[in-house]
């Protein structure tokens, strides 16, 4: 994708049928992107009208690293956006 706003589409079981059942779709997003930045960049990437804007955050989680002793990392933070759109609009899956 080409907006600095939206890094992708999530691409899992449960989000597809959202998008089959309830018209919405889930992005990956830039953790310092608002709920109005995300609809502005949909509307103007995919030419579809927004309903509303959903955003989960999730922070990293501490993890082991089994070739170092004692050592621990932590994995990235995510930012989801679950995009609701009007009725009638479509966005097209790969």
């Amino acid at each position: 994708m080409e907006n600095a706003i939206l890094k992708g589409i999530c691409y899992t079981e449960k989000f597809t049928a959202l998008g089959s059942t309830h018209n919405q779709y889930v992005f990956d997003v830039d953790l310092a992107s608002t709920k109005g930045s995300i609809a502005e960049a949909v509307q103007s990437g995919f030419k579809v009208k927004v309903k509303a804007v959903n955003i989960i955050r999730r922070s990293g989680k501490i993890r082991r690293n089994r070739m170092k002793r004692g050592a621990y990392g932590v994995t990235p933070r995510r930012k989801i956006a679950i995009v609701t759109l009007q009725a009638g609009d479509k966005i097209e899956m790969i």
